[in-house]
């Protein structure tokens, strides 16, 4: 114990640090005002997210500390795979008896007093954990066997894997199933598939999200109210300022606190946008918050950590001998890849807003916790690593 502590990874434990640091300072700043109006303290979802942390960092030592081989236990990865998605069968089943769990038209949280479980975050990191196991298990067969036969190598993992995206499509979260779908294809081929297997699974799911979009649509002609707000969300990222009261008023104030904020910011606790104009702005859009607040050097340093612990991850993954290893840190990566670029390309309006968390930034127990145990992987994997081949 006392040399995994002395040889920790500290270009994934510092940005780590910093940026839940950050997260805790962005969230009191863009939650107090709403906290206020809300009835509630100015400080309440402060507080939360200062105990979301704790946890988290608890959640992270636990993880540091577990045996690697742990992870790929015959029995824990599956029975932590159909416990997630009987979270995911158990939503579904809620929302139909019980509408009002719904919020915007997605029923995307289990509530269990004063604590909101999101299962989508479980869902990313099961799904990781997951096809680790299998494709490691089986990369050899993937590789060399014949068509039909590699097919039956990987037709079990990817059916089990569509069931989670469609439970999430279900909800309806279109950001949730696409960063899943983004899991898979990267892992799958990181795997060593063949490329035109990978790009056959590309158009499998882009014609699953096509029919998912027309459903949609579908469904708003029809009157259907829980899923109008996710439609309006994607045809407001068209034409924003003209759909500005049918859905486009989140992206043109994202818009404003951006402008606002210029290059140096308005000053910490400055930001006009959260003053009623952004709706929960210590959620999706806490990062126009912070542009409004700190301007773009501000943002700049958040993405800036952001990317350090991607590319760390990523240089483990390719450092690493071990497949298993290799895809556990392809995958890690690829949740925060994905989380960042949906949440930033969402409030710039280059891609539709989808409801992704900045990850560490935003306000939510759920995905601090999930990520918190990946960072805790990760450090893992990287003292594994310099054990191996004293990695630098």
């Amino acid at each position: 114990m006392k040399i995994k502590f002395k040889n920790i990874d500290y270009w994934i434990l510092i940005p780590f640090l910093l940026l839940a640091a950050i997260g805790i300072v962005m969230v009191y700043s863009a939650s107090s005002s709403a906290a206020t109006l809300q009835g509630l303290q100015s400080t309440t979802y402060l507080k939360r997210q200062i105990i979301f942390v704790i946890i988290g960092l608890f959640l992270c030592a636990f993880f540091y500390l577990l045996k690697i081989n742990m992870l790929r236990s015959k029995f824990f990865v599956p029975y932590f795979f159909l416990f997630v998605v009987g979270l995911l069968i158990f939503l579904l089943i809620l929302k139909h008896f019980k509408p009002s769990v719904a919020v915007n038209g997605a029923a995307a949280w289990i509530h269990l007093g004063p604590i909101n479980v999101q299962p989508l975050e479980l869902a990313k990191l099961s799904l990781v954990l997951y096809l680790a196991k299998i494709y490691s298990s089986r990369m050899l067969r993937i590789r060399q066997l014949p068509f039909q036969k590699m097919m039956k190598e990987i037709l079990p993992p990817l059916f089990l894997t569509s069931i989670i995206i469609y439970l999430t499509l279900k909800q309806p979260d279109l950001g949730g199933a696409a960063a899943l779908a983004a899991i898979m294809l990267l892992m799958s081929f990181a795997s060593g598939m063949d490329l035109k297997y990978v790009l056959g699974i590309v158009v499998v799911l882009t014609t699953a999200f096509g029919f998912g979009y027309f459903w949609l649509k579908q469904q708003v002609l029809n009157g259907s109210s829980a899923s109008s707000y996710q439609i309006q969300r994607l045809l407001s990222f068209y034409h924003p300022f003209q759909l500005e009261k049918a859905g486009g008023s989140q992206l043109v104030n994202s818009y404003y606190a951006i402008n606002n904020g210029g290059l140096w910011g308005r000053g910490l606790g400055n930001s006009i946008q959260k003053l009623g104009y952004l709706p929960e702005p210590y959620t999706d859009f806490i990062l126009s918050i912070t542009s409004e607040e700190l301007g773009v050097v501000g943002v700049i340093i958040i993405l800036g950590l952001l990317f350090i612990l991607i590319a760390r991850i990523v240089y483990l993954g390719l450092r690493a001998d071990e497949v298993y290893l290799s895809l556990l840190s392809y995958g890690i990566a690829t949740i925060l890849f994905v989380q960042t670029v949906f949440n930033v390309g969402g409030l710039l309006g280059v891609l539709p807003i989808t409801g992704v968390t900045l990850p560490f930034i935003s306000y939510g127990g759920s995905s601090m916790l999930v990520l918190s145990c990946c960072m805790g992987i990760m450090l893992n994997v990287s003292i594994n690593l310099r054990q191996q081949k004293n990695l630098n």
